[in-house]
This record gives C-alpha cells, structure tokens and sequence, in this order.
C-alpha cells in the first residue's frame, strides 16, 4: 500500500503528519518526551524507510483498526545536543559519550522491531505492541588474528555484545590482556522480539585503561539462520563498518556458538541453560523437602551440568609437513581449559594422515562453562613442534548426546581432525 492509497482510506485530519515526509522524516514528536532531559535533543531528522502495517482489519470504515508504524531500515541520523545557554559539543570529552547513548536510544525506539501504535478506532490493540518470542544463549569462544593497535606488546581485547543497542542490554566479556588470539568461553543470555529481522551484534575493541577502548572490528549474525532448539557453531569475520560492506582488510575473526530457544517449543526439547534441567531422583528428593520446609523459593538455584565427556580421537587428514623429508610424527594432546585434564595419543611416524581410534574419558564439574581444547603436534626427538588446534564448548554434545565431527586445524596451514565426543550427564544444583 502506497501512501497516497492510504490516504483514501484514512481522512487527512487522522493521519500522521510525518508519513507525508518522504525524503527526511523530522520526528517532532520525539522531542516531546527527550525534552524531559537534560541535556536535551533538538532538530532531530534522519532519512530511512518506514514500515506501515494496518491491523487489525474490521469491517467498519476505515477498514483497520489501528496504524502501527516503525522505521524499517536507517540509513542516516543527525541531532544537535543543547545544554542551558549553549552547545554540548563545547565540553570536551563529554560530548562523544552522551552522543553515543543518546544515538542508540533514539534509533532503538524507533527501529524494527520495535513499533508505535496508534489506535483509530477504539478497541484493545496489546497484542499488537512488542513481546519477548524467545531467548537467545550466545558462547562467545574465542577470537583470532585481531589487529594490533599497541605500539608496545599487543592490544587487551574485549567484546561488547548485543541485540538491541541498549545499555542494560549490552554484554561485555573480561579484557584479555596481550593476546591477539584471545579465548573468552563466557556465556550470554538475550532476549528475543522478532527472529525474522532481529540480529545479533558483536564489536570486539582494545581495551586502553583510562582512555576510551579502541574499535577492532564488528559482525553481525542473522538470527533467522538459526534453527530453534539447535547448537549453531560459527566464525564470523570482522569488519570495520557494519555499514560499509567492502572492506578488504583482515581484522580477524570471532567464534560464537549459538542456541535459540524460543517459548513454548515441544517438550522434547529442554535448554541446558536454565535450571529445570532434568534432576535425578535424589535432587527431585531433596528439592521436594526443600520445598516442604519452605527454603526453596528464598534460594536462587544454578545448575551444574557435571558428567563424564568421552572423546575418540579417530584420524587426521592433509596435515602439513614438518620433517625434511616431507613427513610428520603427529600426535595429539586433548585438555579440558578448566580443570588443566591432560592425555595424549600415540604418536603415528611418518604419517600426514594418521589414524588412531583412541578413546579417552574426562570427568567434567561444569560442562556447560568447561571447553576441550585438541591440539596436534609432530613428535621430534628432542621435543614437539606445534601444528594446530581446534577448540571445543560441550553444549551440543550435552544436548545431542553424542556426535562425529570433522574439525579444521585453527593455525595450521592444512589439516583437518575427526572426533567422535559422547556425554554422559548427571545435573546437579548448587545455592548460589
């Protein structure tokens, strides 16, 4: 529907005024409630797309019962800050800050999914305002080849994730210092409004202490990819301007793992994340006398995902040569990151495809904080010499059970790692 068509349908004295503007849309109604702020905005206008959904559609005129309108897409937005008796942007350092979080507010309660409803006919129309659909568990693993803004040693990189620009929204991972290849292994929790257009974003900076972090790069991830009830593991590349899509320059990249969960999926699904995971007899024992005695609902329960992870280690393919002669001595060494659990296999002479079917079994306090990391190395008589490595979360072997997986070596030329992984789980709950 165009806007002229629109307005045969609705008379002029009921129409938005700010739908007529179709190059810069100046929202002054906006200003009715920043001005309760100080500093406030002013002169606000942005040029965009809006988005216009007419419902519910009823039978009396105007045949729709209410406008519900957002910005779809932004594409520029420009403000002044004012202060009593001058501009904002007089005052060093302070201007950038406030600009940012004002920038961000605007634009989110504005953009899509986000929507303002505006009733035309009287009725209920809660249904049609923005509701939670789902929860998004993000692992934020690690990172690689990050670009070094330090002159001296390398940059202290973290992460700052989120779906909707908000502060209370955004997440911040710990600053890893001098590592360019950092490994984080934190777990995030998002709400989700809308999966068909919603992504997620994640910016990874230099922390410089006392001075404002240093951008490193940014990526987004499409939530629509995500396949409910799903472990999705990615890489994704950093780059320097979401908005700018040609930008040659490696600045790295990220490794997330994934997990949609939206409400009210089947039952045959259960999120490890949260703590209805399944009990054995003694905690559902212990927690029904926790119940009974009323100490329960006073007490925030964490679970504790512990069980036993069995890892076969079965063959590696097209690894690099090391020796001389055009040869490797590959063996492999598999850690769990939290408890330092080593064990190595035997070392294949003269092999770049060499098969072990090995199996070794760890005891794991906290499968779903805990990672394995395999690490490939060729056996020299007086030491080792690194190959690759590939790296691990146990959520989906938690929520699977068992699978195969064929692994590209991070850091090695060539060379791929096939693993069978298998979990046995036995949840428990502590007081926290």
């Amino acid at each position: 529907m165009t806007v002229e068509d629109s307005k045969k349908l609705l008379p002029p004295e009921f129409y938005p005024s700010w739908v007529v503007f179709s190059q810069r849309q100046k929202l002054t109604w906006l200003n009715t409630h920043l001005t309760k702020i100080w500093p406030y905005v002013k002169n606000i206008a942005f040029t965009g797309v809006f988005r216009l959904i007419f419902k519910p559609l009823v039978p009396e005129f105007p045949c729709f019962g209410a406008v519900s309108f957002s910005l779809r897409q932004k594409k520029q937005m420009d403000f002044t800050l004012k202060v009593v008796g001058g501009d904002i942007s007089a005052i060093p350092g302070v201007a950038d800050a406030l600009e940012s979080t004002i920038r961000d507010a605007v634009e989110d309660s504005i953009t899509w999914p986000v929507r303002k409803v505006i009733p035309i006919l009287p009725g209920d129309y809660s249904d049609l305002e923005l509701k939670p659909v789902g929860i998004l568990e993000v692992k934020l693993v690690q990172a690689q080849g990050l670009t070094n803004k330090d002159i001296i040693g390398k940059s202290d990189p973290f992460a700052e994730l989120f779906i909707r620009p908000l502060r209370n929204r955004t997440k911040t991972s710990k600053v890893i210092n001098n590592d360019l290849n950092p490994i984080w292994n934190e777990h995030f929790e998002f709400v989700v409004e809308d999966v068909s257009t919603q992504h997620l974003t994640v910016k990874v900076y230099d922390d410089e202490g006392l001075q404002a972090a240093e951008l490193l790069g940014c990526a987004q991830v499409q939530l629509n990819a995500l396949e409910p009830g799903k472990v999705k593991d990615v890489w994704i590349k950093l780059v320097k301007d979401l908005d700018i899509q040609r930008d040659k320059k490696d600045r790295g990249k990220v490794h997330l793992e994934l997990l949609y969960c939206p409400y009210g999926m089947d039952n045959a699904f259960t999120n490890p994340f949260t703590s209805n995971f399944t009990m054995t007899s003694l905690e559902k024992a212990l927690k029904s006398g926790d119940t009974e005695n009323g100490d329960l609902g006073s007490k925030k329960k964490t679970v504790i995902i512990r069980g036993v992870l069995s890892v076969t280690v079965i063959s590696a393919e097209d690894l690099p040569a090391t020796d001389l002669l055009g040869k490797s001595d590959p063996f492999v060494v598999l850690t769990m990151k939290k408890t330092g659990m080593k064990n190595s296999t035997r070392v294949v002479n003269e092999n770049l495809n060499p098969v072990w079917n090995q199996t070794f079994d760890f005891v794991v306090e906290d499968g779903l904080h805990d990672m394995l990391i395999a690490e490939v190395y060729d056996h020299d008589t007086f030491g080792k010499e690194y190959i690759g490595r590939c790296i691990m979360t146990l959520t989906r072997v938690i929520l699977e059970g068992e699978y195969k997986e064929c692994f590209v070596l991070d850091g090695a030329k060539s060379g791929k790692l096939h693993l069978n992984l298998k979990w046995m789980a036995q949840p428990i709950y502590r007081d926290s």
